[in-house]
């Protein structure tokens, strides 16, 4: 049996420090994962279960949407990856008898760390209006709570539909089809506040708002950039993709404000010589100042420009559009301000445009290092630029990489998931249901936000996630919250967002990826979409946490039934006995998706097309890939500022605290912690150990503050500063957002750092 959760809150402000890594996983990787996983699971329920993750037969792992290869090991997952699964299949429980025991407020009093700690949660539970504690309550009673709500707004479009990124592809598709059926297009979802710039540029640059790549192309490709990501925290598995594209002669740059343990060396626990040796992945290491990519790769593109044959004309002449605005622009790159924008070198950058033109199948990967910043969508158009000028897309090991966070966050965009739909989607799908849907767009992350707090959205219905923890402007997106007068939550485990309620609320609790789910028609599977757009099956094994508990497509189902009634001609009961009608539904609605159920039942799934890719064909307006034109921005940096940046830890993934450490970064037992360049602390007068408030200042005055950080000496670039995330999001203001993709800026803060009372 599993041990009990931790009783009382760790103090989590008072870390021990030491000296960060020079490599990521090997032996402490291994002995790390099976204690957590031994810990919540217990040693049999372990084997069962890891050994399943991300096989043919078995279940996707919720974690990252890092695609598997057709051939795979027996342990297919990595370090985080267990920590996700041990969190989902642990055998700790939350009963009403624990609700009972812990009001609201003692709940809103915890640590995100200590509410996840507790375990599953086994039944459906409300709080009334005025109630100090949830209560059990009846599976019908919940969702006649929820129909009495929806049914008395007085506008479809004062509900609110939020979907996080592990949510099935036939739980999204059900949801958005309710969601319009019921009248809204208020369907945010976490790609609002990840990678929604990535889709805004693509899909104005290529057509397309996906990655170019697959897994076999970054096997095979000449050089592979890694803009503003940490694969060794955030998605270990790619460090396999990237050793094994070593091995084969690519070289590989990584552009970061932060030295990244896991592209100094990777030691790949899956072979005898990588837990030995291990494999140095960085041939370049640009350690740029935050903000800086845009001047970085449009000097780049300047001085292709220049030389002599390194454009591949031919291709720039037969797919793309705009290539002679873009070229004078970029020709107008200015070294001095590249310099200053990025804080390298000349010297490393000559090294890196070496490394580019050797290349003839260049790859570019990217996180939220690119995507969180106000000019995060011209920073995106640039790189299309940089791959376009020499022929990078449509070509075998070459292409865009936009890396995806949750396991299915690419799928449920797939299914309708956004509050932007095109009216190709909506025709399609009224044709097959026989609904109208609005036309209007709907709501994205930060509109919701303002919606609940200028009393615009009344009921907010969230499919998974930490709504609260995971969004920007801390205090503000709670009050707003509490303004509603019903929060519904569908979850496996306790966090930060079930104690923020509006008047009367619900937590719904639903299987998990690891859960057997069997139904009416019998076991079923559900069906995910990965980073780089392969559709496959995935399928639980364990018995589930509760026998009270509902999967998200039942889930969705009664709710639809419970609000619709008899005004819905949509056969809801039937999609909730068998999964397959909904995918028979979903190849209706959804191109590529022809024959879906035939199609996924092969082991290892199938690709979606992209036109860009597979036919050098892009979608746009033009008919043509579009080369695009734009100011160079990077933040300005105010004397005795500093340029803050949100991150993950190594125990963390997104908003879920699996631990309080920081392997790689030589952090242990504390996450309220602000890692400084020792140069910029010394001007700063910070000493290592000591306690600042961070102030981060923004336009027309706005000042938001976190305060009692431990100041952390750190090699982050000079004048750049980082710290963890949900703690430093409340320093976001709701306005801070990037131009076009409206997404929270929290890649590029200036604060300030005053001393704390607490020193």
């Amino acid at each position: 049996m599993a041990a009990k959760p931790p009783a009382g809150d760790p103090v989590q402000d008072a870390p021990q420090v030491a000296a960060p890594k020079h490599a990521a996983a090997g032996l402490p990787a291994i002995g790390h994962t099976l204690k957590i996983a031994q810990a919540q699971m217990g040693v049999v329920r372990t084997a069962q279960t890891l050994l399943k993750v991300n096989q043919k037969d078995g279940f996707d792992c919720p974690g990252c949407a890092w695609p598997e290869g057709d051939k795979r090991h027996t342990a297919e997952f990595c370090e985080n990856g267990a920590k996700a699964v041990a969190e989902e299949a642990t055998l700790r429980r939350v009963t009403p008898e624990f609700f009972a025991a812990h009001p609201v407020a003692d709940l809103a009093s915890r640590s995100g760390y200590w509410l996840g700690q507790q375990g599953r949660i086994t039944q459906p539970m409300y709080l009334p209006e005025g109630a100090e504690r949830y209560e059990a309550v009846s599976w019908e009673r919940a969702f006649e709570v929820i129909a009495e709500e929806l049914t008395a707004l007085d506008s479809p479009d004062e509900a609110l539909f939020y979907t996080s990124g592990r949510t099935s592809n036939e739980a999204a598709f059900l949801l958005q089809l309710f969601a319009r059926a019921y009248g809204t297009n208020n369907l945010p979802d976490c790609s609002n506040m990840c990678h929604e710039s990535s889709g805004s540029a693509l899909a104005e640059t290529i057509g397309i708002g996906k990655g170019s790549v697959s897994l076999e192309d970054m096997h095979q490709a000449d050089l592979i950039i890694v803009a503003g990501q940490n694969p060794g925290t955030n998605h270990p598995r790619m460090l396999s993709a990237l050793e094994k594209a070593k091995h084969a002669g690519a070289k590989i740059i990584s552009v970061n404000p932060l030295p990244e343990a896991g592209m100094e060396r990777f030691k790949n626990p899956q072979t005898p010589q990588g837990m030995i040796k291990g494999a140095v992945l960085n041939d370049l290491f640009l350690q740029i100042r935050i903000g800086g990519d845009q001047a970085l790769f449009r000097l780049l593109n300047k001085l292709i420009l220049d030389t002599d044959g390194a454009v591949d004309e031919l291709f720039v002449r037969e797919h793309t559009h705009g290539y002679e605005e873009f070229a004078a622009t970029a020709r107008e790159a200015d070294w001095d301000q590249t310099l200053t924008a990025t804080g390298l070198t000349r010297p490393e950058i000559e090294q890196a445009l070496a490394l580019v033109l050797a290349s003839k199948r260049t790859i570019v990967c990217w996180a939220m290092g690119l995507t969180q910043h106000k000019h995060a969508v011209p920073t995106i158009r640039e790189v299309v630029n940089f791959l376009l000028l020499r022929g990078n897309i449509g070509r075998t090991g070459a292409g865009v990489c936009p890396v995806r966070g949750h396991s299915n966050v690419q799928g449920d965009r797939t299914m309708g998931i956004f509050e932007r739909p095109a009216a190709a989607f909506l025709d399609a799908l009224d044709k097959e249901f026989g609904i109208v849907s609005p036309r209007h767009h709907g709501y994205d992350v930060v509109r919701s936000i303002r919606a609940m707090r200028d009393g615009k959205a009344k009921v907010f219905f969230a499919m998974g996630g930490n709504f609260v923890a995971a969004s920007p402007d801390t205090d503000v997106t709670e009050a707003a919250m509490r303004r509603t007068s019903l929060t519904v939550h569908v979850s496996t485990k306790l966090n930060r967002s079930h104690a923020v309620t509006g008047r009367r609320a619900l937590i719904l609790p639903t299987l998990g990826r690891t859960d057997k789910d069997v139904q009416a028609g019998g076991k079923q599977v559900v069906t995910v979409e990965d980073s780089m757009g392969m559709v496959h099956a995935s399928r639980g094994n364990l018995t589930p946490a509760s026998p009270h508990l509902l999967s998200e497509p039942a889930i969705v189902a009664r709710m639809a039934r419970a609000v619709l009634g008899g005004e819905s001609e949509i056969n809801w009961e039937e999609f909730e006995k068998d999964y397959a009608t909904i995918r028979d539904r979903i190849a209706h609605v959804v191109p590529g998706f022809e024959d879906f159920n035939t199609r996924v039942a092969k082991p290892g799934g199938f690709s979606l097309p992209h036109a860009p890719r597979d036919e050098r064909r892009f979608p746009t307006h033009t008919g043509k890939a579009n080369f695009t034109a734009a100011p160079v921005e990077f933040p300005a940096l105010p004397e005795g500022r500093l340029l803050l940046q949100t991150l993950r830890s190594h125990d963390q993934y997104n908003t879920t605290i699996y631990g309080l450490d920081d392997r790689y970064r030589g952090i242990k037992g504390g996450r309220r912690v602000v890692m400084v360049n020792p140069e910029d602390a010394a001007e700063l007068g910070l000493a290592d150990g000591s306690y600042t408030d961070l102030v981060s200042e923004w336009k027309d005055g706005v000042e938001r503050r976190a305060p009692g950080f431990r100041v952390v000496h750190y090699p982050t670039a000079r004048g750049c500063a980082a710290a963890y995330y949900p703690e430093t999001n409340v320093l976001v203001p709701l306005d801070a957002t990037a131009d076009v993709s409206n997404t929270p800026v929290s890649k590029s803060v200036v604060v300030r750092l005053e001393q704390s009372p607490t020193a």
